[in-house]
């Protein structure tokens, strides 16, 4: 082994522990980067095979009754490769042992057994006889909630019709992997599920012999899915359709396009934070060293070695440092990226994971890894190597010192000498404090953006059941009715307040954008549901116009006053020409607004309902859940406190766990930083502190030097750590919110307060740490040191 080889091993032996401050660092950026690019690829990768595998379709579209005959004519349509008609229908579910009614979405399965697209995956029992009309699969999830084996029954009011049905097996759906119910943002698999029925069974049920309310079609690869949208809407538009769309507006994929989103935004977002400090921290560590060794330098050089073979040898100590981080990084990375790729298949419920971390995202681990050290070495190595060898062995220029401000300010302040010596010593070597400073400073910001998240979940939740939706039990409608629906609701037992809201599909056009909608007629004066505006207050409805949320306002291109037009589509089936009267803030979905007497007027017809809204006595919950599973005209129910509860309980654990690990992240940034600039403190200042010592100092003022300059510019850099803690929250923020979710933004002062605190212990217990090392100074050996 060369000499420069076993002094680089001796030299790793000797900063061991600052180089695994570093490599912790930088692993933690680069397990981030290797854990949310290998979920997103192996989420990416377990979604195609499994769309692959089930057939899953590219558009879909809903109609209200279209004849069997029209079936060829879309098959037939330009750029369709498979079309599939279907019954589909809502349905109220009386279940044993529980007191609400669940909700369940029926569809209807061919004669054959098994569809063309969107294969059902078997999992447990049989597919359903065709001759046995009560015979019926269930969605996975929902029967294990409910524990409905294959062989249970269960009771179920279908069009007005109450009948018993018997499970015959469990099945997925790729058309299902994130099964939500009305009025939800979470799976609640208790209470609500997914039903398959023979078809002759569901058309006897919901009077569409010979008919169907549901298509999905498959599309030719070079198809444009624009004009087989548009061609699908101009031959269901006369039998009720609602609007066609592609599989991106369809609602399991959009959650799961959202939270792939979500993780591109972290795989972005937060490694660089971690190689930035990184790259400072080789270079604080690494030009420390070269500077203890500048005599050893000048020597070789004297001896032969050139300065190519001397940088290189410096340089090669840092990736030393690199190649440790960047295994630690990779591998619990890709350690994590499964943990995390396993949580999100029971989460979405796929049927099977394929984990597929990339070598795309190890290899740029490996890159971004080693070039930050590099990086942050060359200034260091730079430095010293380019000197000639009489002046690298001669003893570098003591630094001139000048009386300046902060000698004024002492004397004015009357503070101590160890003070002092900590003042002038920050302001003396600026570059070492500065490090420390901002990547203090870095932590903190970390921190911050991980407990905003808490705020900001607090607020979605009050906006979304303390103040827009303040009802206890939504019901809904199989069919619109007219205002008498709601004074029938108000003799329920318990009902204290019924307030109708009425809905219809709309398409949304302004200009080159459109968009599938819904539009919300709502009463004047409404209490159980409200509006937001952008400051989190409530406004009322505008008598003329439409009411859009932000999100979707931005995505139309639409600001109050412009003019948009509203295509209807159910009867009468109009295109209008509206102005946008008001933009709001609205958490979950993206349905517009307008005044119900507006509304009815331009339909030129009498109001009508299609949902209830009540308060209830909680006393009286039973027995109107009774009344609701007997009642035929209801075709769901939505209970929110359990909707509340269910999100909650879902939030909660992703909170929890999310809040270790970036709590974690935050607080090995502070280690990193705080302990390698306590060690070089005590390394390059032995020669003072000794000193100190003997001229009678106790060993409490001669650590309160060594802790006091690290601690100050920990408590200086957390107001810039808050700082940037807010930008950075503000960008997660926008990132994650979707056109399902608009995340409202908030930071409270407990969570700049616990952050601050977190740091400060972090940085309180390294600096302490480094300070017991001064009581095993030999201080002959220290007062010997050269200055």
């Amino acid at each position: 082994m060369r000499a420069l080889d076993r002094k680089l091993l001796r030299d790793l032996r000797r900063i061991w522990a600052q180089g695994l401050a570093i490599a912790l660092v930088l692993a933690c950026g680069l397990m981030v980067l290797v854990m949310a690019d290998g979920t997103l690829r192996s989420l990416d990768e377990t979604l195609r095979a499994y769309y692959e595998r089930q057939r899953f379709a590219d558009v879909f579209a809903s109609a209200t009754r279209v004849p069997d005959d029209i079936a060829p004519l879309i098959a037939g349509l330009d750029g369709v490769a498979q079309a599939e008609t279907r019954i589909v229908g809502s349905a109220i579910l009386d279940l044993p042992g529980m007191m609400e009614p669940a909700s369940a979405k029926v569809i209807s399965l061919p004669a054959s057994g098994q569809p063309k697209l969107n294969l059902p995956l078997l999992r447990a029992g049989r597919l359903p006889d065709p001759l046995r009309p009560d015979e019926v699969l269930l969605m996975e999830p929902f029967a294990e909630a409910n524990a409905l084996p294959p062989g249970a029954g269960f009771d179920i009011t279908l069009n007005g019709q109450r009948r018993t049905l018997t499970v015959t097996g469990h099945v997925l759906s790729p058309e299902f992997v994130y099964s939500i119910g009305p009025g939800s943002i979470m799976p609640d698999d208790r209470h609500f599920g997914i039903i398959w029925m023979n078809e002759a069974s569901l058309a006897a049920a919901t009077d569409l012999g010979g008919a169907f309310n549901d298509v999905t079609v498959a599309l030719r690869r070079e198809a444009d899915p624009r004009k087989v949208i548009a061609a699908l809407d101009h031959l269901l538009a006369p039998y009720g359709g609602t609007g066609a769309h592609a599989r991106d507006r369809q609602t399991s994929h959009m959650f799961l396009n959202s939270e792939m989103e979500e993780l591109g935004t972290i795989a972005i977002s937060m490694p660089p934070i971690f190689l930035i400090v990184s790259a400072f921290l080789v270079n604080m560590v690494l030009g420390r060293l070269i500077r203890l060794e500048r005599a050893q330098i000048g020597l070789l050089k004297a001896v032969g070695y050139s300065a190519r073979e001397i940088g290189w040898h410096y340089l090669k100590l840092s990736i030393g440092i690199g190649v440790g981080g960047v295994l630690l990084g990779v591998a619990s990375g890709w350690w994590a990226g499964h943990a995390m790729t396993q949580m999100y298949t029971e989460f979405f419920r796929f049927p099977w994971l394929i984990y597929v971390p990339g070598v795309r995202a190890i290899a740029w681990a490996v890159v971004l890894g080693l070039a930050t050290v590099i990086i942050g070495a060359l200034r260091a190595v730079a430095a010293t190597v380019s000197l000639p060898p009489a002046t690298a062995m001669s003893p570098p220029s003591p630094p001139v010192f000048r009386r300046g401000w902060i000698d004024s300010f002492g004397r004015v302040a009357r503070l101590r000498q160890t003070s002092m010596m900590i003042a002038r010593s920050i302001l003396r070597w600026p570059g070492r404090a500065a490090i420390t400073f901002f990547g203090v400073a870095a932590s903190v910001a970390v921190l911050v953006s991980c407990f905003f998240i808490f705020d900001t979940m607090d607020l979605l939740m009050d906006e979304m059941f303390v103040q827009s939706n303040r009802q206890d039990v939504t019901l809904v409608l199989n069919q619109n009715k007219g205002l008498r629906a709601e004074s029938d609701a108000a003799t329920l037992p318990g009902v204290r307040r019924v307030e109708g809201g009425f809905a219809l599909p709309v398409r949304l056009i302004h200009g080159a954008s459109e968009r599938l909608s819904t539009l919300q007629a709502r009463g004047q004066g409404t209490e159980l549901t409200q509006l937001l505006n952008e400051d989190g207050r409530v406004v009322s409805i505008p008598e003329s116009g439409l009411v859009l949320p932000e999100r979707l306002a931005e995505r139309l291109g639409v600001t109050v006053g412009s003019q948009m037009q509203v295509a209807l589509l159910a009867p009468p089936r109009e295109t209008w020409t509206l102005s946008v009267s008001a933009v709001i803030r609205q958490s979950l979905g993206d349905e517009v607004h307008m005044s119900k007497e507006a509304l009815f007027r331009l339909m030129r017809q009498d109001a009508q309902v299609n949902q209830l809204n009540l308060s209830v006595d909680p006393l009286a919950l039973p027995r109107l859940m009774e009344t609701a599973k007997a009642t035929p005209v209801i075709a769901g129910l939505i209970y929110w406190p359990d909707v509340k509860g269910q999100i909650d309980a879902t939030i909660n654990e992703s909170l929890r766990i999310m809040t270790v690990i970036f709590s974690t992240l935050g607080m090995l940034i502070t280690l990193g930083v705080v302990y390698n600039a306590a060690r070089i403190q005590l390394s390059e200042r032995a020669h003072e502190l000794a000193t100190l010592r003997v001229l009678g100092f106790s060993r409490g003022e001669v650590g309160y030097v060594l802790v006091g300059e690290i601690l100050l510019l920990a408590v200086l850099a957390i107001p810039v750590g808050w700082g940037l803690g807010y930008v950075f929250a503000r960008a997660i923020n926008t990132g994650f919110s979707t056109d399902i979710i608009s995340m409202p933004f908030d930071i409270r002062p407990r969570s700049f307060a616990i952050a601050a605190g977190l740091v400060l212990v972090t940085a309180t217990g390294s600096a302490f740490w480094v300070r017991r090392r001064l009581d095993h100074v030999d201080l002959v050996s220290a007062l010997k040191q050269k200055e």
